[in-house]
């Protein structure tokens, strides 16, 4: 059973920074590229940042480019997202899934986790 748990949201100023990560079970992390994706309220959930299975390649969304870093360690079955210099408009829940490959959009699995609020605000 795919589990993904994700945390450290919170509230922040414009021009903060979160780190959140996902920890994840039920299938071979290692081997599945990975994903974080957002959803604002009443926008359709958007995927901002993306990882291949060794951590070697990234595809970073344009409207966060430049602020947002994806990582993740594969030992510990974690992929982590730094979000700096963040913006009211980044106010969202986000949610980490598989992706089939790197550059896919759409997730590998229909089930999500709980996601992790971030609210950018002052």
């Amino acid at each position: 059973q795919v589990q993904l748990v994700e945390s450290g949201g919170g509230l922040v100023q414009p021009g903060g920074s979160l780190r959140l990560s996902c920890v994840a079970s039920g299938f071979t992390f290692s081997s599945s590229a990975m994903g974080w994706f957002r959803q604002a309220p009443g926008k359709d959930r958007e995927l901002v940042a993306s990882i291949d299975r060794g951590g070697g390649t990234a595809a970073i969304a344009s409207s966060v480019k430049g602020r947002f870093t994806i990582s993740r360690e594969n030992a510990k079955n974690t992929v982590s997202l730094q979000l700096n210099s963040l913006k009211p408009e980044d106010t969202a829940a986000y949610y980490c899934n598989a992706l089939p490959t790197v550059w896919a959009q759409a997730p590998s699995f229909r089930s999500w986790g709980q996601g992790t609020q971030v609210t950018v605000s002052s």
